[in-house]
């Protein structure tokens, strides 16, 4: 599967979509998500959050660069590496601890973690379109084509 493009009209449809890729990833990943500043890419991470089931606030770690959330036996890490300088920092915070126990990694701008950051398990890349958002899934592995496979038969 080369990838899936889908169209979504709004804010409310971007957070629903979010809480599919929870469903569909169970909790366990490494996704990346690029776009330009306002693509909705937090937005989108805010319904994977919710997804898996949290309940309170999800706002954007761009000054934190990671923002923790554990939801019973699932532990989620949405990573903003806007303020990034160079990807070195990211060892500084024990970047590498994030990735024990198959958690769920959420990376925005990943490209300023170059050469740190493990490979993805789908590549996510948000555009205005139309009022909406163009969201294109590109797997990277096996788990990623497995999740845009299901994906791809729901949101035709």
């Amino acid at each position: 599967m080369s990838g899936v493009t889908l169209f979504l009209a709004d804010e409310a449809a971007t957070v629903d979509f979010g809480k599919r890729i929870a469903e569909v990833t169970k909790g366990h990943g490494v996704i990346f998500l690029e776009g330009d500043l306002g693509a909705g890419k937090t937005t989108l991470s805010r319904g994977i959050i919710r997804g898996l089931g949290h309940t309170g606030a999800v706002k954007s770690p761009t000054f934190t660069v990671v923002e923790p959330y554990t939801i019973g036996d699932t532990h989620a890490y949405h990573f903003d590496l806007y303020r990034l300088v160079d990807p070195e920092e990211l060892e500084f915070l024990g970047i590498r601890d994030y990735f024990e126990g198959d958690a769920l990694c959420l990376f925005e701008w990943p490209e300023k973690g170059a050469g740190i950051l493990p490979k993805p398990d789908l590549t996510i890349t948000i555009s205005p379109q139309a009022g909406g958002r163009s969201l294109k899934l590109s797997p990277q592995g096996a788990r990623g084509e497995a999740w845009c496979a299901v994906l791809a038969l729901e949101f035709k």
